[in-house]
């Protein structure tokens, strides 16, 4: 079981598919010693035998589609190792861009999509808000406790609602019109932005 008594530490960043910086973020220990229970990557670095790095102190989770499509895979998700296997699932997702996961205990669920959406559209997106309008029931509902959801990730758009309102250069018309859907998806599924606004975050 997941020990839902204490908060759930996550730690979420882009890599941009650069090897040292992946290998200095996982095979130090840093993240483990610093209590981390999950890391969400973005763009990790992969390796010519279609693998990426990481250490024992995690359980790797690739996207769904990974084994068919590895080159393209550009969201992975690592859990920490001393988390019960029989605490947690792999959901499936026809996306190279995102990796789901569920964790289970007497307290409910918590259902993590990790995503990263391309800087040049919105189907990353447009995937998402389709897959959770067709499971909304199933994620909501939790047997015991109560059921909570979490997107995280890349989405690569700016908006003042996040982003610091003094780097009006980010926002563009184009930046602001592409950042609406989101802005929807996310309030069709009744979420709530998590981090204050002005959070750096590039």
């Amino acid at each position: 079981m997941v020990d839902m008594t204490k908060k759930l530490s996550i730690w979420q960043q882009n890599v941009n598919k650069l090897p040292s910086c992946q290998h200095n973020l996982i095979s130090n220990n840093l993240l483990a010693n610093l209590g981390i229970d999950l890391i969400a990557l973005q763009e990790p670095a992969i390796n010519p035998f279609n693998l990426t790095i990481t250490s024992r102190d995690w359980t790797l989770i690739y996207p769904s589609v990974h084994g068919s499509m590895p080159n393209r895979t550009r969201a992975i998700t690592l859990i920490q190792s001393n988390i019960s296997l029989d605490s947690w699932t792999q959901l499936d997702f026809l996306s190279s861009d995102i990796t789901i996961i569920q964790l289970k205990g007497m307290w409910g669920k918590i259902t993590i999509f990790n995503t990263y959406n391309d800087c040049d559209n919105n189907d990353t997106v447009k995937l998402l808000s389709s897959y959770y309008s067709r499971n909304q029931a199933q994620l909501k509902h939790a047997d015991t406790g109560t059921a909570h959801i979490i997107w995280l990730g890349d989405f690569n758009w700016h908006h003042p609602l996040w982003d610091d309102p003094d780097d009006d250069h980010l926002f563009t018309p184009n930046a602001i019109s592409a950042t609406e859907e989101l802005i929807e998806a996310i309030a069709d599924a009744g979420l709530e932005l998590a981090l204050p606004s002005g959070t750096p975050m590039y």
